[in-house]
């Protein structure tokens, strides 16, 4: 038996002998692929406010507008979201998958039932750690050429 017929189904027949095109490849070839895990580096580097709104998004769940005063709490109010980059981006983030919108509530009775409240995925999740470590590395440079201060050892 040759190696060419061990590697091929016997009910396989080539478009023309000895070539393979793609038409020859079915979906179900397709789909018997391993699945690939999304890699978050193509996304980088992140918009400030997409980076802010997943760190904000990173220790628990939040509504829009806490998400706002969370991320003006954290910078000092050097970084000011509106409702239009936060809902705009929200919208984004969530056809991209780094976050998704949660079904868990607070009780009603302390909570206005017209909030959305959103969560981190597991996309977002590693996305935001490789944004941090990309800019981890950019101050490591900027400290090599003695922009930030002394540089550290390495």
């Amino acid at each position: 038996m040759a190696f060419r017929d061990q590697l091929v189904p016997a009910r396989w027949t080539p478009a023309a002998p000895g070539i393979i095109s793609t038409v020859d490849i079915s979906t179900t070839d397709l789909n018997a692929m391993p699945a690939r895990r999304p890699d978050p580096l193509p996304a980088l580097p992140l918009p400030v406010s997409e980076f802010q709104i997943l760190l904000a998004l990173a220790d628990e769940e939040r509504h829009g507008y806490a998400i706002m005063r969370e991320v003006a709490f954290r910078t000092d109010g050097e970084v000011q979201i509106g409702p239009g980059t936060l809902y705009g981006s929200i919208k984004r983030m969530l056809s991209s998958g780094l976050i998704e919108e949660s079904d868990e509530r607070p009780d009603p009775a302390l909570d206005d039932e017209r909030r959305r409240y959103y969560r981190i995925t597991a996309l977002g999740r590693r996305t935001v750690v490789a944004e941090a470590r990309r800019m981890e590395r950019m101050v490591r440079i900027a400290r090599a050429k003695r922009l930030l201060g002394r540089p550290e050892p390495t």
